[in-house]
């Protein structure tokens, strides 16, 4: 069998977690493929709110195999934060949660690092979530990293001695900064006792052996396309490929072995911490947007900055991924728009343009405008996309339009039962 993949099309938070809860009971395998507990899925089911920064989303599914992947960077703490929810929840996942071996580890000195990094860069800063993500990711491509397999080592108490070393020599480069560390490493050595209870595996073998015994497998991506570190807006960006890229050497899987691309767009536009945003609203309909949406950040807590859509962003997210169809969520938080706007192009250097420049981050650019008439109706209770107001369905029709991609479904809230193939 082959792969699918689940990934956001734009900064991130466009509810790739609820997506991958719906879908998961296709798949025999669910596998995050990077990123790290900078990562927020939220996940609604029976009026409960759950909020997944590491664990696959597809562990709510019973009988579905949960894999962590080696593109993804582990933090102990936060790990068992999150087994502790689900433990409390009643979610069995003993026997469907494994991990590979060849994941980073995240220790209390990456995040000391990155909150010393962060503090000293004043008006710089990139809006780092201060999960220690970008000095895990450091010390990945600087073959010096901690991995889970290393748990199992029996000097792994040395092994973190020595690159703590490292990580103090660093930390006099920058300014002191308030971080309990000796709190925070006694936390940690807790909570890998309690990782070493789980199943650990070479990953890149056990998938691709499902894959061989036609199972059933899909993929799911942190942040947002936007956010790669290779075509995302550099700096202001991630620490890993997000892109469908990623997939291949964040599981170990052929890029021939991915079949659909499925990406995550909302009705509109949000970004979290610093960088170019074109459609930001800094007025009063970007403070709705915000209120209606409850744009708040899953795993920081900071407010979202707010936008309309913007279709050259999207263009260059389905290019780059290869998508396959979209998924448009949270289209309910448009329902009292009089009107709803939606950039078609980019204007700047005195040209009109779909293509995002290199220097995004340095020049000013006008979004070019194209007014859609609102639906001015809620869509709360409404099970079947052609249930739908005829407006509503007219706005999905001019985005699948503009992005040339077929718009597979829509979400109108963040239940379950509230997805709507089309």
């Amino acid at each position: 069998m082959a792969v699918d993949v689940i990934l956001g099309l734009q900064w991130g938070d466009e509810g790739k977690g609820k997506i991958v809860d719906y879908l998961a009971d296709k798949y025999d395998l669910v596998c995050r493929f990077q990123g790290g507990p900078n990562a927020g899925h939220t996940i609604k089911i029976a009026g409960k709110k759950y909020v997944l920064h590491t664990i696959p989303s597809g562990v709510f599914r019973p009988g579905i195999i949960n894999i962590i992947g080696n593109g993804v960077v582990l933090d102990p703490i936060t790990m068992v934060r999150e087994l502790k929810s689900l433990d409390e929840a009643g979610i069995d996942y003993q026997s469907r949660l494994l991990v590979s071996k060849k994941a980073h580890l995240i220790v209390p000195t990456h995040r000391y690092l990155d909150a010393a990094s962060e503090a000293s860069k004043g008006e710089g800063k990139i809006g780092s979530t201060l999960k220690g993500i970008g000095p895990a990711y450091m010390d990945k491509t600087g073959r010096n990293g901690l991995r889970v397999g290393d748990i199992l080592s029996a000097d792994f108490d040395q092994k973190y001695r020595t690159i703590r070393q490292k990580h103090l020599g660093l930390a006099r480069l920058y300014p002191e900064i308030e971080f309990d560390l000796s709190g925070e490493e006694t936390r940690f050595f807790e909570c890998v006792e309690v990782l070493r209870k789980l199943t650990f595996v070479n990953s890149e073998y056990y998938i691709n052996d499902a894959l061989t015994a036609g199972k059933k497998i899909l993929a799911e991506g942190a942040q947002g396309s936007m956010l790669d570190i290779d075509f995302g807006t550099y700096p202001f960006v991630t620490s890993s490929n997000t892109i469908s890229a990623g997939v291949c050497s964040g599981l170990g899987i052929a890029p021939n072995k991915i079949r659909e691309v499925i990406g995550i767009a909302k009705a509109y536009c949000t970004r979290v911490g610093s960088g170019p945003f074109p459609t930001e609203l800094e007025d009063s309909t970007g403070e709705k947007l915000r209120s209606v949406g409850s744009e708040f950040g899953a795993t920081t807590g900071r407010p979202r900055r707010c936008g309309w859509l913007d279709v050259p962003q999207l263009l260059y997210t389905v290019m780059l991924n290869g998508v396959t169809q979209v998924i448009i969520t949270k289209l309910d938080v448009l329902d009292t728009f009089e009107e709803i706007n939606v950039a078609t192009h980019y204007r700047y250097g005195g040209t009109e343009s779909r293509e995002i420049p290199f220097e995004i981050t340095d020049i000013a650019i006008d979004p070019v405008w194209e007014k859609i008439e609102g639906w001015n109706q809620s869509l709360d209770g409404l099970h079947e996309y052609h249930h739908l107001p005829d407006k509503a369905r007219a706005y999905i029709s001019r985005l699948e339009n503009l992005l040339s991609t077929r718009i597979s479904m829509v979400s109108t809230g963040p239940e379950r039962e509230k997805l709507l193939p089309r």
